[in-house]
């Protein structure tokens, strides 16, 4: 067994590892269709681990009437459901937070595809299951087969009803232990006659319809061979975390070898129609070796022509890189439990030393089956050239004379050196000679060194010199060995750079792959993100491409390198059919291929995002398996990259719109209130002065005028601040900043704020020597008076408002402060208080205001270069707001 084979798979080893980090267990009983008792094994099954001892508590279990299920509850703990009230009805759900409270070892949750109450905490059911699982909670659920996901267009092709609630197969695939719960379709129709699993007219209904023989026979199928997915992959996963070498036949999988001298797509019907006999999955594999790497163009196209080929027919295509490819392909079917082998057989080698991959696989397979297309089959589809075989490479003279200057640059190094060295040790010289024409060139230009290094070595440095002739039986012996070293150490070379060659290519498509994925990262507009991505597809691939994006009814372009923005007729058909079917249309592709370019779908799992079109020079098939690889690669980074950004844009519209319908409905709260308030109260004293003028007296009369022009007062504040918000908002505030006493300032917004403040103790603390501040002194004293019209309705008349002030001359700042004595702000308002419409939760409403004043102030002072701070006091309660002004130079 090879040293890998000794070694668990590390992606196996971190998925148990993950598994088993605390997380509960989770067992389905698994159904083909209603009634064929999961509920009642559940229940059984439970009933057997609570005599066992286990702490068992039944979240949610529906009996559906069935009384010989509703009699394995009893003894069980069944918690109480938590009732919702939605659309004047209550409806009963799990209650998960007293489940979570209660943290039994074993819950019980029926029916995981239930679609819970709106207002639930999550709208599925199962995804209350997967809270409890990350809990460490174990948990039993039943499921039907027909509310998997993957398999819902099927069942409604079947039963031509299609079910509305279903389950990611993620939870299927993730589950511990599945148990198929079957029942013949004879035993389950007749427990519907029996009324055991609808009420009488439902029950006949579903006999006519739903529950036909036929339908739950495929239903069966479906629920047995999903299963037989779920254990495949589970004893896959015990065999890479167990290093234990395959294949277990426990399940039939197909693996068909692509290789070099195999190219024939008649390989790939071949193991497609051995893996539908079997109704196995198949994958295709293709091992690139340093001998791939030398292929010409078209051989490589034509292995991937073949790689897309098996993908097309339903096959999962991988390549991977190795030395050799009979080695890797069954280290590969052995870790990946494969138990058939198909690879073609192109005939004979003409190398006769060395054996077939066919023939060294069968040799080495073991048990697992190698299927062997033969000759005229497989190699019926390649091109052959006239001697009928298929031509690996073209021929350079390059490499040769390279070569053969490696030779004379050690002839001359063993001539410089021969007065000192013996002969053997001379010999060093052409074996670095040799090396080096591995390393630069590969093997057969190391093996032609090799030879002209042996007859070098003898005709200049082997007694009788200038001659072929050996005369000393020793040198023969040496020139053999010298020889065969040469040889070997020529090929240990050759298969060192080309393993370096693949590599290093892979290291700079990882690379570029990384550095455009950092690229995409940091991109946050989508006009930079497609000018970026058609830029990066551009480079590596070496092609021209266009993108295009959805816009209204068709599709426009979006970017292109070089830049382009017009398509014809029949490159606009292929993109539009990509579209539409979310599949490759155009150059190259099954569908349109009359286009000049070819068009591949960018999808995610919403969905296509847009297309991408690509356009080269060179004749089809004009992509390599890599090539295709790196576009498949680069075309999901630029899907997910797209949609981030969709979806970054889309959250921001919901949050402007959120925005917007808040500040909305609170404009139209301070309309209907505080602006209907002061204008009620100059109606009713206009009202009394015009139909009461006589019976009133001075005093009254002068009461109300009061009334009126105070009410008229604050009604225009009011509608000041709305329009100074919406000049804010505009971005037409263009404020005039000059230099002004801080003091005069003060002394003016205290005037106009005179009546507000009536009530209250102003204290100024203005030292003298403050420098000028710069200020738009109309916009200053409407930011001043806002924030005290706030102190003067949140401060208990009698109580004091100070006015301090201090200077920071490093930082060429005045700092004012409007300190009241009020109930101070709360902890949770404190981000919010010049948020604009905002109105704190414990506020009295009695308090007039729009929830402007203080946003107002804000947006004033910051349209000056300043900025506003709010604090609560420390010494008692209070509430501190701040002005952060900018002192005027010279001072």
């Amino acid at each position: 067994m090879d040293a890998r084979d000794s070694r668990p798979s590390p992606d196996a080893l971190l998925k148990a590892a993950t598994r088993d980090n605390g997380r509960g267990r989770l067992k389905i009983f698994l159904g083909a269709a209603p009634g064929v008792g999961k509920t009642y094994e559940m229940l059984a099954t439970a009933q057997a681990r609570r005599r066992e001892g286990v702490d068992v508590v039944v979240g949610i279990v529906e009996t559906h009437g069935r009384g010989e299920t509703g009699a394995l509850l009893a003894g069980l703990e069944v918690l109480p459901r938590r009732r919702i009230e939605y659309k004047g009805r209550m409806l009963e759900e799990m209650d998960l937070d007293a489940l979570l409270a209660r943290r039994p070892a074993l819950a019980l949750v029926d029916e995981l595809a239930h679609s819970n109450v709106p207002g639930s905490r999550h709208p599925k059911r199962y995804l209350d299951v997967e809270e409890l699982l990350a809990a460490g909670i174990d948990v039993h659920t039943t499921l039907n087969i027909q509310h998997v996901e993957s398999l819902n267009d099927v069942v409604a092709r079947i039963t031509r009803i299609r079910v509305r609630e279903t389950v990611p197969d993620s939870v299927l695939d993730t589950a511990d232990d599945i148990e198929v719960i079957d029942l013949s379709p004879e035993d389950l129709l007749g427990r519907l006659r029996e009324g055991k699993v609808y009420v009488a007219q439902t029950a006949r209904r579903a006999l006519n319809h739903y529950f036909s023989p036929g339908n739950l026979t495929a239903l069966r199928e479906l629920a047995l061979r999903r299963t037989a997915q779920r254990v495949d992959a589970q004893l896959l996963d015990h065999m890479q975390q167990h290093a234990i070498a395959g294949p277990w036949a426990a399940g039939d999988r197909v693996l068909i070898c692509v290789t070099r001298h195999s190219l024939g797509p008649a390989v790939v019907r071949y193991g497609r129609r051995m893996a539908d006999r079997l109704r196995a999955p198949w994958t295709a594999l293709h091992v690139e070796t340093g001998a791939t790497l030398r292929l010409p163009a078209a051989a490589r196209d034509r292995i991937a022509e073949t790689l897309r080929l098996a993908e097309s027919l339903g096959a999962v295509a991988v390549t991977i890189p190795g030395r050799d490819a009979a080695e890797e392909i069954l280290d590969y079917a052995r870790a990946n439990n494969f138990t058939h082998l198909v690879i073609g057989n192109p005939g004979p080698s003409r190398l006769k030393w060395r054996r077939p991959a066919a023939q060294r696989l069968i040799e080495a397979a073991g048990a697992i089956a190698v299927h062997v297309v033969g000759t005229d089959t497989a190699a019926a589809e390649m091109r052959p050239d006239r001697s009928g075989r298929v031509r690996i490479g073209g021929f350079r003279w390059t490499p040769y004379g390279g070569s053969t200057a490696f030779v004379a640059a050690a002839v001359a190094v063993g001539m410089a050196l021969q007065s000192f060295l013996a002969a053997p040790s001379i010999s060093l010289a052409f074996l670095t000679a040799v090396l080096g024409a591995a390393a630069v060139w590969g093997l057969l230009p190391s093996l032609y060194a090799s030879l002209l290094s042996v007859l070098a070595y003898n005709f200049f440095f082997l007694p009788p010199l200038y001659t072929f002739t050996i005369a000393d039986p020793e040198n023969v012996v040496a020139l053999v060995f010298f020889s065969i070293a040469a040889v070997i150490a020529g090929n240990l070379a050759a298969a060192v750079r080309a393993q370096a060659v693949a590599a290093r290519t892979r290291a700079r498509t990882t690379d570029a792959l990384y550095q455009f994925s950092r690229k995409l990262a940091a991109i946050a507009t989508l006009d930079d993100l497609l000018w970026a991505a058609a830029y990066q597809v551009a480079a590596m691939l070496n092609v021209r491409v266009v993108l295009l994006l959805p816009d209204g009814e068709g599709l426009a372009v979006g970017a292109g390198y070089p830049p382009e923005d017009q398509l014809d007729e029949a490159d606009l058909a292929a993109a539009r059919w990509t579209w539409q079917h979310d599949r490759p249309a155009g150059r190259g592709a099954d569908t349109l291929p009359g286009a000049r370019r070819l068009f591949l779908p960018l999808r995610t799992g919403r969905g296509p995002v847009a297309v991408l079109g690509i356009e080269s020079d060179r004749p089809a098939p004009w992509l390599s398996p890599e090539q295709r690889r790196l576009l498949d690669a680069l075309a999901d980074q630029i899907a997910v990259s797209i949609e981030r950004i969709t979806l970054a844009e889309d959250v921001d519209r919901a949050r402007l719109e959120a925005e917007t319908e808040r500040l909305r409905a609170a404009l139209l709260t301070s309309i209907s209130h505080d602006l209907r308030t002061p204008l009620a109260s100059i109606i009713g004293a206009a009202g009394s002065l015009e139909r009461y003028h006589d019976r009133l007296d001075e005093a009254a009369r002068r009461d109300l005028v009061r009334t009126v022009q105070e009410e008229a007062e604050r009604l225009s504040r009011f509608v000041a601040n709305l329009l100074d918000m919406t000049r804010l908002e505009a971005g037409a505030l263009a404020p005039r900043r000059e230099p002004v006493e801080l003091s005069e300032a003060v002394g003016a917004a205290l005037s106009r704020a005179a009546k507000l403040l009536a009530g209250h103790d102003i204290t100024l603390d203005l030292p003298p020597d403050l420098p000028p501040v710069l200020l738009d002194v109309v916009l200053f004293e409407q930011a001043l008076l806002n924030v005290l019209d706030n102190a003067g309705k949140y401060a208990p008349p009698g109580t004091q408002v100070t006015l301090r002030a201090s200077a920071e001359p490093a930082r060429q700042e005045v700092r004012l402060q409007v300190i009241d004595a009020g109930p101070g702000i709360a902890p949770e308002a404190l981000g919010h208080v010049f948020d604009k419409f905002y109105r704190a939760p414990d506020t009295d409403r009695r308090r007039a205001g729009t929830g402007l004043g203080l946003a107002i102030a804000r947006g004033f002072i910051a349209a000056m270069g300043g900025r506003m701070e709010a604090a609560n006091r420390t010494d008692r309660s209070g509430a501190v707001f701040t002005f952060v002004l900018k002192a005027a130079a010279g001072r």
